[in-house]
């Protein structure tokens, strides 16, 4: 059996939220009104900076490959930017087929997963897990979040489905937790996503627990960070929703994501067990390591070919730029592509929202002064969250645009892609906007 290790190793603020590059830079486009025309052309030429970001990273051998995709509406195809090839080693190119680990990209998957059953009525927003999972009743929580185990008191409140969609369940994370605690998710084997075959210097190759009921099982043993309800503190939440979703709909997690989201989506390339027949469109995972990158996951011998003990809805999934544009328009279209109803508009809509309890205190958190809906940031009309290996995706309801950053290296924050597209779109679009001006 291989062993896991962390999914994301070297965690940091910057690290996870810096996607809101993308928000940022669909907000400037607001100001373009020809800029929807743009998207429809050649459009390496409408945008010659990010494109040569892209040029730059794949050509000096940085990485292999830096894809940016775009969509307005609900346009059947994104529009794309940017390439390079599934690994440093093959001439192979990336395309909107290609497969990246999405890691906590997967999250607001799950978050809607886990809308679809609210709206259906069977789960409640506000509603107890306990009333779901027996075992999370009467839960303990630390003292000090980084003291000993057996120095806790009982929680003041509940657990609720919005606590676990929004981070504020006072759950620790194997990547977030310290001290005793993070021991314990360790020796428990509660993992979220997986990393690699290989071990890696440096970091403590973890057993996984049997399954995702046992994993779950394991967690309710443990105390709490925090209070429920009482911080924004990053942790294993969506992972349990994951567990909740199997009791409320009777069904396996991976088998409800495929009959109620991957397959009515159009989503064929979106797995937490990537096919044998499909390991050749698999990209190379890399660590960089002093600006060097070196394969940590090879596509050929990916960890992701192997059957997961336990299916993370919070960090698991394996995806395609394609398939997640889908997933994207899906949302743009308030629960509907092609003509058909995926999710029902009321519960995109109230997902995609601020579900923050109000007692939640953001200080000097990830999200001060920003909201959290089912899996992912909101903030006015945007949504979206990103992953580990330097993957991005977000919808801006208000300009109707659909946009993902896709590429493959750990840690996230081992080179200022995210400041650099900035900068490079900004001066695409000042190009665009001097054009305007003159044509005018």
């Amino acid at each position: 059996m291989p062993l896991h290790v962390p999914a994301q190793p070297q965690l940091s603020r910057r690290s996870l939220l810096r996607y809101s590059a993308l928000f940022a830079g669909g907000a400037a486009l607001s100001g373009l009104p020809f800029g929807r025309m743009a998207f429809a052309h050649d459009t390496a030429e409408a945008w010659p900076n990010v494109a040569a970001l892209s040029d730059k990273y794949v050509a000096s051998r940085k990485l292999a490959n830096l894809y940016l995709t775009f969509g307005w509406g609900q346009q059947p195809h994104a529009h794309t930017v940017g390439g390079g090839t599934l690994s440093l080693a093959k001439p192979a190119p990336v395309d909107e087929n290609s497969l990246y680990r999405i890691y906590s990209m997967s999250k607001p998957i799950t978050g809607m997963a886990t809308m679809i059953l609210i709206s259906e009525g069977k789960l409640g927003l506000d509603q107890p897990v306990h009333e779901i999972l027996p075992a999370f009743r009467d839960m303990r929580v630390l003292i000090d979040p980084e003291g000993p185990l057996d120095e806790t008191v009982p929680a003041n409140q509940p657990i609720t489905i919005r606590m676990l969609l929004t981070h504020t369940a006072g759950l620790g994370y194997q990547i977030v937790s310290k001290g005793p605690l993070q021991k314990a998710f360790n020796e428990q084997g509660l993992v979220g996503g997986r990393v690699s075959r290989m071990p890696i210097p440096g970091i403590e190759p973890v057993t996984p627990a049997p399954n995702l009921a046992v994993w779950a099982d394991r967690l309710a043993e443990l105390p709490l960070m925090y209070q429920p309800a009482t911080k924004w503190s990053y942790s294993c939440s969506i992972d349990l929703l994951g567990r909740v979703i199997e009791v409320a709909s009777g069904m396996p997690f991976e088998a409800f994501l495929k009959a109620r989201i991957f397959d009515p989506c159009g989503m064929t390339s979106t797995w937490m067990q990537v096919p044998a027949s499909e390991a050749h469109r698999l990209t190379d995972n890399y660590g960089i390591v002093g600006g060097v990158p070196f394969p940590i996951d090879p596509g050929v011998n990916s960890i992701y070919l192997d059957a997961p003990e336990v299916p993370a809805g919070g960090g698991g999934l394996v995806s395609s730029p394609k398939d997640y544009d889908r997933f994207l328009r899906m949302l743009l279209g308030y629960g509907r592509i092609d003509g058909k109803f995926v999710m029902s508009e009321e519960a995109v809509r109230v997902g995609t929202s601020n579900l923050l309890p109000a007692s939640v205190d953001t200080a000097g958190s990830w999200i001060a002064g920003e909201g959290h809906g089912a899996g992912g940031r909101s903030k006015g009309g945007q949504f979206g969250w990103g992953g580990a290996a330097g993957t991005l995706g977000a919808v801006d309801f208000d300009l109707g645009l659909r946009s993902c950053l896709w590429t493959q290296y750990m840690p996230s924050e081992a080179y200022p892609i995210r400041d650099e597209f900035m900068a490079a779109l900004e001066k695409d679009l000042t190009a665009m906007r001097t054009a305007k001006a003159k044509a005018a």
